[in-house]
């Protein structure tokens, strides 16, 4: 998978999951109905095993550490609780100068050995031939979290605060682009050999916003690591010239547009990731076959495609499918 993301000559084309680590297999099931994901995160041995379980399962090139984009804002003094079915909910949201001030950016080894701890237990298990990523989100995306309280789909209060107080939001992204940039290049001392930064609500963004008051604090992150990164978010085939100058080695896309054209606006010279639609593995073998196929010979075995969903494992996912399709893609 570093080869590819480099755009190095491999073998066959690398594949892993987004939200591979849970969600549909029924041994993660078993360990999530007695501990909580916070609960899993804090206890090193606990995360390392739901780490190490998609990989034992399906054979996938890579180990996504479990964890949230939420547990850097844990480090940073902020309540958050992950409601079921809901999301993360903030106890009290980031709105004024004061909640902002508060926000405190402490170097990762003080306040997620955890997280640290749980990386090199997995990359000292996983083969050498596979590999470790490691994940931070996007500061807009947790931002939205942190402004709203709760999920959002319309970021009212989010861009309240962009558009009102660009002064007070500019602050607020700067920490928590600091404090990102220090947790994912602490992951690479712990041994994750690739970070991906998961920015999946920037496409309600314009991308005049986009360029103005997000781009610079993803690529402060991104610009933290020297191993392979990749950049990805969701419903923002607007934004992709855009990202792509944020940065990243590789940029991940979603399904909404076939991967062929949306790496020819990428530039040859960057990787891509993607891009089955999720809901394809909720249907027969032959259809999702028929889909993986046809995203693979459109790439035609050319450097630097990393195959992956367009988003996450849907809790509903046959894990069966998920192993038949890590065989495909590693026999086609």
């Amino acid at each position: 998978m570093v080869r590819a993301a480099l755009r190095e000559p491999v073998p066959r084309t690398p594949v892993w999951f987004m939200r591979q680590a849970g969600r549909s297999l029924p041994e993660y099931r078993r360990i999530r109905a007695k501990h909580d994901l916070f609960e899993i995160c804090r206890r090193p041995e606990l995360c390392a095993e739901v780490t190490l379980q998609p990989v034992l399962r399906h054979g996938v090139d890579a180990a996504v550490i479990y964890s949230d984009i939420m547990v850097p804002a844990l480090g940073m003094g902020v309540d958050v609780e992950l409601v079921e079915g809901v999301g993360p909910m903030v106890a009290a949201p980031v709105r004024d100068v004061a909640a902002v001030k508060r926000l405190v950016v402490a170097e990762p080894e003080e306040v997620l050995q955890f997280a640290l701890e749980a990386i090199s237990l997995v990359r000292a298990e996983l083969s050498s031939d596979r590999a470790v990523v490691g994940f931070a989100g996007g500061p807009f995306t947790v931002a939205g979290y942190l402004i709203e309280g709760r999920p959002s789909r319309t970021f009212v209060e989010t861009k309240r605060m962009m558009y009102g107080q660009p002064e007070l939001w500019h602050e607020l992204m700067d920490k928590l682009a600091r404090a990102f940039a220090l947790h994912v290049a602490a992951q690479v001392r712990a041994g994750a050999d690739v970070i991906q930064l998961f920015d999946s609500w920037a496409g309600s963004l314009s991308v005049a916003d986009y360029e103005t008051f997000v781009a610079p604090y993803s690529a402060q992150v991104l610009a933290a690591v020297d191993v392979p990164s990749i950049h990805f978010a969701t419903g923002a085939n607007h934004l992709l010239d855009s990202m792509v100058a944020a940065g990243g080695s590789v940029i991940g896309v979603d399904w909404r547009v076939p991967l062929e054209c949306s790496w020819e606006r990428v530039g040859y010279d960057r990787g891509i990731q993607g891009n089955l639609d999720p809901t394809v593995l909720l249907g027969p073998w032959s259809h999702v076959e028929t889909e993986a196929r046809a995203i693979l010979d459109s790439v035609a075995k050319r450097p630097g495609h990393i195959f992956n969903l367009g988003h996450g494992v849907l809790p509903e996912t046959d894990p069966a499918l998920l192993s038949e399709l890590v065989a495909l893609v590693a026999n086609a």
